[in-house]
């Protein structure tokens, strides 16, 4: 691809950089900008400056807050013994969308896979062990994609919160094993969500 500006293919090649898009979408959405006034311009670049600059992470559930607890735990009008345990930021928004769930969250930053170097220390377990410990926590929620390295995941977890007393379910099977949570339809999500199930119907958590 040729350009006629150094300035315009730095802006395209910028764009390119983000994930799905190559470089003729890129160089559709610059020219796009180059249509709306500067004001329009700087206020996109700004926001997005900005959100890069100041978010944070919430110090209890690890979801991205504009302060140290996210809108979702400082919400009192939540139920606060209820935890929903999700992968990612993007699988909070996709519950969130089915206005099905009312409790709180803990992101845990991926899930278990050894052949990818993912373990229990490089995720949020450690720190979701304590708020059930410290935070009278009575149900736990796993939402992770039903995948192998899901359902370990789950697994490990489980055998972590042994001896607590919280109660772990998992959402019911209307996911397909191996599908995506944030690719699932609201429907079918806010149903996994109403009729989760004891964790025991999927894992042994003998010894």
């Amino acid at each position: 691809m040729i350009f006629s500006s150094r300035l315009i293919e730095e802006a395209v090649n910028e764009f390119a950089k983000l994930p799905g898009i190559g470089k003729k979408t890129a160089l559709r959405m610059v020219l796009q900008l180059l249509k709306k006034d500067t004001a329009e311009v700087d206020a996109f670049t700004g926001a997005i400056s900005k959100m890069r600059h100041e978010i944070r992470f919430c110090q209890s559930c690890h979801n991205v807050a504009d302060s140290d607890v996210c809108e979702i735990c400082a919400n009192r009008g939540r139920n606060h013994a209820q935890v929903c345990v999700v992968e990612n930021i993007r699988d909070v928004i996709a519950i969130e969308s089915t206005q099905q769930y009312n409790g709180l969250y803990h992101l845990l930053g991926g899930i278990l896979s050894p052949l990818d170097g993912i373990g229990p220390e490089q995720l949020n377990i450690a720190t979701l062990r304590n708020r059930v410990e410290k935070n009278g926590v009575e149900e736990l929620i796993m939402a992770l994609s039903p995948t192998i390295e899901g359902d370990t995941t789950v697994y490990y977890i489980a055998k972590q919160m042994k001896g607590l007393p919280v109660q772990i379910t998992t959402i019911a099977r209307g996911i397909a094993f191996g599908g995506e949570l944030e690719y699932a339809d609201e429907m079918t999500l806010a149903r996994s969500i109403a009729k989760r199930l004891p964790i025991e119907n999927y894992v042994s958590l003998k010894s």
